[in-house]
């Protein structure tokens, strides 16, 4: 297996969370969900609800951390989990999706070794949130073969230059 698809052995407990203004409220709510679960939060922002901030200056920092290994998943919330989804994977080592159901939240991680859960405030509420999100941190990649030489393919695309 590729060095950069590791199989958590155990729950990951270190988890990054990242939000703009549209995301600030559920962000606040799912970090004190995850705190009384047990979790250890890294909170990348906004720590404050303003009106003007915008996504990537919290999501790639999230991304970035969780590419180090300073966070074992990471969780982006925005308005509709689109944007935050796309700055996400603008960082190497980082497989985000967009998440609004239960099969996607484990599958994305059991097959493609999905490291940060992307989710949308409008689109989701609270109660549904966090679901996803417990499915998600509960989930392990399977380390399967195939998912292995995918990710591989994947991973040469992202370190390929464009020409």
């Amino acid at each position: 297996m590729p060095d950069s698809f590791i199989v958590l052995p155990r729950t990951p407990k270190r988890i990054g969370i990242a939000a703009d203004h549209e995301g600030y409220k559920l962000k606040e709510q799912l970090t004190k969900m995850l705190h009384e679960d047990t979790y250890e939060v890294i909170d990348f922002g906004d720590h404050q609800l303003n009106s003007e901030d915008d996504y990537p200056d919290f999501v790639v920092p999230l991304g970035r951390a969780v590419a180090n290994a300073e966070v074992d998943r990471g969780i982006a919330i925005c308005g509709s989990g689109v944007g935050a989804c796309i700055a996400a994977n603008k960082v190497a080592g980082v497989r985000a999706c967009m998440i609004h159901e239960e099969f996607s939240a484990r599958q994305g991680v059991e097959d493609d070794d999905m490291n940060v859960i992307c989710i949308g405030s409008r689109v989701l509420d609270q109660t549904t949130a966090w679901e996803l999100v417990t499915i998600f941190l509960a989930s392990r990649f399977s380390g399967a073969e195939r998912h292995c030489r995918r990710l591989a393919k994947v991973t040469v695309l992202e370190n390929t230059p464009l020409k």
